[in-house]
């Protein structure tokens, strides 16, 4: 998002936080989710609603006509406060109305007290699509239909998965618009961390690591980024030694396969 986008986001995301306290999220979640997928798919409608050279009131009135009583009040007061904000681009407003959307799930799983569980399962999700580029390929193929990959989720997430879990995965799978699943999802995991004002570090580390060397990983990257960082570890034999951690787009790498790596193109140079 460019900087209006992102101010934008950020003001509503308060707004958004300090209506959770009288407001149904779950509900608001489902129908700030399904306006930004029919944004998606009705063009004409997204252009107008994001036409700065249209007056905030005209644009409130198309919300108005379109979805009143067709989605709840809370939800119609949310998007009448998204249309009157300003957008960098016709792809930022679907953004914005999908990441209110998903914070709306996690203030209510964290009200409800499931928000662990969903980052649990938005992890394992995660690591189910790096093991199966089976996975990858049919949630980005446009002819399986949703209802096909909604019920290949269902499977691998099983019947006792959170409801906000099924719902964000599934939304997320419809409605990839040319992201690759594991970063759409990856993004969720960072949204649901960011509830509570902590950063996801992924650790790729070739065996496990113990308690105390993950309780000495966090205290130091929580010192390093200023904010309390949560650790998914993935082991993975590639690394060979040491560990490589990613926050965000940053990528510390301090591998032996990376070393080596390094020492090799150092000696053909």
């Amino acid at each position: 998002m460019q900087g209006s986008s992102r101010q934008s986001v950020r003001t509503l995301a308060d707004s958004l936080e300090s209506a959770g306290a009288t407001s149904d999220m779950a509900l608001v979640s489902s129908d700030l989710l399904a306006v930004a997928s029919m944004l998606t798919r009705e063009q004409s409608l997204l252009s107008a609603l994001a036409d700065s050279g249209q007056s905030t009131a005209d644009r409130i009135a198309i919300v108005d006509d379109l979805l009143t009583g067709k989605i709840s009040d809370a939800s119609l007061a949310i998007t009448r406060d998204i249309v009157s904000s300003r957008w960098s681009s016709t792809s930022d407003l679907v953004d914005g109305f999908e990441q209110l959307g998903e914070q709306a799930a996690f203030i209510h799983a964290q009200r409800d007290g499931s928000l662990d569980r969903v980052e649990s399962e938005l992890f394992a999700f995660q690591r189910a699509l790096d093991s199966s580029p089976e996975l990858q390929l049919l949630l980005t193929d446009p002819s399986v239909s949703d209802q096909r990959k909604a019920a290949v989720i269902h499977d691998l997430l099983g019947s006792s998965a959170s409801p906000v879990t099924v719902q964000l995965i599934e939304y997320t799978a419809a409605n990839l618009r040319g992201r690759r699943p594991h970063s759409a999802v990856e993004g969720l995991s960072n949204l649901a961390a960011a509830q509570r004002n902590r950063l996801i570090a992924e650790v790729r580390s070739a065996v496990p690591l113990s308690a105390s060397q993950s309780e000495r990983l966090s205290a130091a990257l929580t010192a390093m980024k200023g904010r309390a960082v949560e650790l998914n570890v993935i082991v993975d034999p590639a690394v060979i030694g040491g560990i490589v951690v990613q926050i965000g787009d940053e990528v510390i790498d301090g591998s032996i396969a990376s070393r080596l790596d390094q020492a090799r193109r150092t000696v053909s140079a």
